[in-house]
């Protein structure tokens, strides 16, 4: 429909398409896709995002600060570090799984998409009965660079019959 109306000659208001790279547009001499991850420090406090391992698929994220997660309570934890993915990505933040495990420390507000640059702050809740210190350079979450679909929204009378079908959580007795 949308094609359509662009065919007619709709009188569709449309923002300018922001300088963004494409994923596609990144590549090597080779022709090979070579994605960046562009950081910016906002203070000397901040600490780059690095992968443990080669083949981690996160980048663990640290506290510019001392803070306190109080418990049973959230805290918004500031990195000093602003973000630039390719568009057709966006960076998905994650809780690390020892603090979740050892402290019962999980993220909230967790996706950040290809358009925002301002500073990355993560959103840390507590879900123990303790309070959770948390000192400058401690590494607290995770950050993982997905590939992201929008597709056109069409709104239909039904939709399709599953075997899943409308049974709410948990429909196919898992």
């Amino acid at each position: 429909m949308a094609q359509q109306d662009a065919q007619k000659g709709s009188h569709e208001v449309r923002e300018p398409t922001p300088k963004i790279a494409r994923l596609h547009e990144n590549s090597d001499v080779s022709g090979n896709a070579a994605p960046f991850f562009r950081v910016k420090k906002h203070s000397e406090k901040a600490v780059l995002p690095a992968r443990g391992s080669p083949l981690s698929a996160g980048y663990d994220l640290s506290s510019a600060t001392e803070t306190k997660v109080p418990a049973r309570g959230k805290a918004l934890v500031p990195t000093d570090l602003s973000i630039e993915v390719p568009e057709g990505t966006y960076a998905h933040i994650g809780p690390r799984s020892g603090l979740a495990c050892d402290h019962s420390i999980v993220v909230g507000a967790d996706v950040i998409d290809a358009d925002y640059r301002g500073p990355v702050g993560v959103v840390l809740f507590n879900s123990s009965d303790v309070d959770f210190e948390i000192k400058e350079g401690d590494r607290i979450a995770q950050l993982i660079i997905g590939k992201s679909i929008t597709p056109d929204v069409v709104e239909v009378e039904d939709l399709d019959s599953t075997a899943g079908g409308a049974g709410g959580f948990g429909p196919t007795g898992v």
